[in-house]
């Protein structure tokens, strides 16, 4: 069996980090699927998810690494419009920081469905984190089991 799902959340600004578990788990629920798979995906190449705890000192932790990785003040190719040429749209925006800081992450993250039961660990929360301006933006949920 397989179902799936688009959750869209609108962002309010650069580098949030979003709590989605609860939207997953009552997709889960919701879908009466009692084993298999749930990938959770997001469509935006400057938003990515992962598996972490979700407490405020360890996310402004990770948002200090990964500024660090790839600074917003940095000059990047990306943000030059005047050579780039590819992949252009209507108010394009300056973000070459964000996609340097994506290919640090992950753009899904994938969980065991057992007896209906999401397999998280104790403290593991799924998170999406923004990269870029505040935007709406769709994750896709998807469970592939029986």
């Amino acid at each position: 069996m397989f179902k799936k799902k688009n959750i869209v959340i609108k962002t309010k600004k650069l580098f949030e980090i979003i709590d989605i578990t609860d939207k997953v788990l009552d997709f889960v629920k919701k879908s009466k699927i009692g084993s298999g798979l749930v990938n959770i995906q997001t469509m935006h190449t400057t938003a990515m998810l992962i598996l972490n705890e979700n407490e405020p000192l360890l996310l402004e932790d990770m948002k200090k690494n990964l500024e660090r990785l790839a600074s917003e003040k940095e000059e990047y190719s990306h943000d030059n419009f005047d050579i780039r040429t590819v992949n252009m749209c209507d108010n394009e925006c300056v973000n070459g920081h964000s996609h340097c800081k994506a290919i640090y992450l992950s753009p899904n993250v994938v969980l065991n469905l057992i007896e209906g039961k999401l397999q998280l660990g104790r403290w593991q929360r799924v998170l999406y984190i923004e990269l870029d301006r505040a935007k709406e933006r769709t994750i896709q949920v998807a469970i592939l089991g029986g």
